[in-house]
């Protein structure tokens, strides 16, 4: 395992994560791994806070710009396609450095899950966990009530789990695993994970600041070059936050300053998920920027990380 060894930068959005991985590589001679799940996607680069082109030039960065957002995706492929850039990292002695803030994807790459379902089964129940992890339990929990409200009535709507079970019986009649439910760690890399947070205030304003940055830089028309693309609100892609309240608007649901409201609330509620996800991981070691200054935090995560690495 002593050339197996990844470092995995996660925490919520707007925290620093990508600043930090980028500093962590550069300063151990590695390359990052994107751990996100809308940053793979070509053509979505200001909704999805991509690294710049200055931030990928100073480091190599993997899974950004991978993916046509009108192709299907699963968290099996980015198991696979994230596997074989860590190896290649590894293979050339550098350190793979995972940055990002979806869950689901860092749990394919720390735990032992079992894809071997149909391929059908697999994209159906995929999907569904990430759309819950991205837009909350209760947007999974209305696919249900329109399709079987009886059964609805009879689930709490934060159970995702048997939402999900509910959501695929009535769709191909089999129940199904709930990945959160597997616990065995893979013995494929030896991890160090370190989480990012700041004060819940601090990170809320980075988020309203970040909002109105990507609106600047044409977010709008980032949106509406998609839709000319022939994307459509239905595709996976699409219901990002910041997409989909801009498909909104252009579809005369609100207007502007609503829809940009709506990106806020809905960046700031991601991210308390996030929180929630990343916490079960008994093993992470926080680091609080809020508290130890920029140039502090930094301190601390390098230290962990050469620590680490000795």
């Amino acid at each position: 395992m002593a050339d197996r060894k990844i470092i995995v930068i996660a925490g919520p959005t707007a925290c620093g994560k990508t600043e930090y991985a980028i500093r962590v590589a550069q300063h151990f001679d590695g390359e990052v791994v994107s751990c996100d799940s809308m940053q793979l996607y070509k053509y979505m680069s200001i909704g999805s806070a991509k690294p710049t082109p200055e931030e990928r030039a100073c480091v190599k960065h993997w899974l950004v710009d991978e993916i046509d957002p009108r192709d299907e995706f699963s968290v099996a492929r980015y198991r696979d396609m994230a596997k074989e850039a860590i190896n290649d990292i590894i293979s050339r002695g550098k350190v793979p450095v995972i940055a990002g803030g979806t869950g689901l994807y860092l749990n394919s790459l720390l735990y032992d899950m079992d894809f071997s379902d149909t391929d059908k089964d697999a994209e159906f129940r995929n999907t569904l966990m990430e759309e819950a992890e991205l837009f909350g339990p209760e947007y999974v929990y209305k696919k249900l009530e329109a399709i079987d409200p009886v059964k609805a009535s009879k689930i709490h709507p934060n159970n995702l789990k048997k939402v999900i079970r509910a959501l695929e019986g009535a769709s191909m009649g089999k129940g199904i695993a709930d990945f959160r439910d597997l616990n065995k760690r893979t013995d494929d890399y030896d991890v160090l994970l370190i989480g990012l947070t700041r004060d819940r205030a601090e990170l809320y304003d980075r988020i309203n600041k970040r909002v109105d940055i990507m609106v600047e830089q044409g977010l709008f028309e980032e949106v509406r070059d998609l839709l000319e693309m022939g994307l459509q609100e239905e595709d996976i892609s699409m219901k990002g936050i910041g997409y989909k309240e801009i498909i909104a608007y252009f579809d005369g649901v609100y207007p502007k300053e609503e829809a940009i409201g709506k990106i806020k609330q809905n960046t700031r509620h991601l991210a308390k998920r996030q929180l929630t996800w990343f916490r079960r991981y008994e093993d992470m070691h926080w680091v609080n920027i809020s508290e130890l200054g920029d140039e502090g935090a930094l301190d601390e995560v390098l230290a962990l990380s050469d620590n680490y690495l000795r």
